[in-house]
């Protein structure tokens, strides 16, 4: 549904986007994470035919984003960062407004205007001008924008920007229902628990260039090891309990907790456990340690520490 194949752009002497290539699937959610300056938004601008990419090509619902821009923007939804908003009309003019740009009938304008308004709890403030919204409301006018014309593409920048718990969760949840339709997201995003919440894969994006693409799972098995697990015991451990010829690691260990990582946790944790409790350890719990999508993230994106100087 989304194909970019070696997407350049070049401003001058300075390359924002140096290669992207990406395959997102009808239905799947792709959440591309990258510091500022890295190219999210100027490869989001190309997909959505807002911007010409210097070489390569992309396609949106089998639209070619250069040869038909036109079907592109009536495929595609689009959330910027900073979306124009257009403070002096009330909501529901402002929504009349893109919805005859993008030619929808008056019989599911007034559907879908309303239902978004009333799912995003703006409703009640529909006459009001929107420069006196909030920002976290101007948001949600803004994603109403968005998906009025009912798009089967949907690039979203940042989409929970400045909203309430509630109101993040009630768009996360909006996400996931025009997914279960068939919908397909581009979803930029600096809240990683958000994009590991709702991507079905994660690529990271620095310097112009895709660094890690996968899931959250993958990802932190490629680049952060093998799952972690621990072990919480009532009494001290004899040392010797910890001589086991399994498929597994003792990362560390003291009298009354281990750490271990396997590369298969489905068959090695039964038969560690269940030596365990034979040579009479006095197991608590077991748990995995959690792995963070934040270092995966940062690990890809942070430059390594400077070499000491020596003097």
């Amino acid at each position: 549904m989304i194909q970019a194949n070696n997407l350049i752009k070049r401003f001058r002497a300075f390359t924002a986007v140096a290669g992207v290539s990406l395959d997102v699937r009808p239905g799947e959610i792709l959440a591309l994470l990258g510091p500022n300056g890295a190219g999210k938004t100027t490869t989001v601008r190309m997909l959505a035919s807002l911007l010409r990419p210097t070489s390569g090509s992309a396609t949106i619902a089998g639209f070619d984003t250069m040869a038909d821009p036109a079907a592109v923007r009536k495929a595609v939804g689009l959330l910027t960062e900073l979306p124009g908003i257009y403070q002096r009309m009330s909501a529901e003019d402002y929504l009349r407004f893109f919805g005859d740009l993008y030619g929808v009938s008056k019989t599911d304008f007034e559907f879908r205007s309303r239902h978004l308004l009333e799912y995003f709890d703006l409703w009640n403030a529909r006459d009001r001008a929107i420069g006196t919204y909030s920002k976290g409301m101007r948001q949600k006018m803004s994603l109403s924008r968005a998906l009025l014309h009912d798009p089967q593409v949907i690039l979203l920048d940042e989409p929970t920007s400045a909203m309430d718990p509630a109101s993040a969760k009630s768009v996360r949840d909006y996400i996931w229902g025009l997914k279960a339709q068939g919908r397909t997201f581009l979803i930029c995003t600096h809240n990683l628990a958000e994009a590991e919440t709702l991507a079905d894969r994660i690529a990271i994006i620095q310097a112009g260039r895709i660094v890690a693409e996968g899931t959250a799972g993958e990802l932190k098995q490629r680049l952060l090891g093998q799952p972690l697990f621990e072990i919480r015991f009532g009494s001290p451990i004899d040392p010797d309990i910890l001589n086991f010829n399994g498929v597994l690691h003792i990362e560390h260990s003291a009298d009354t907790w281990l750490r271990y990582s396997t590369p298969d946790p489905r068959s090695a944790n039964p038969v560690f456990l269940k030596y365990l409790v034979e040579a009479g350890a006095d197991i608590i719990s077991v748990s995995p340690v959690p792995q963070s999508l934040e270092d995966v993230y940062l690990r890809m994106v942070e430059p390594p520490d400077p070499e000491p100087v020596e003097g």
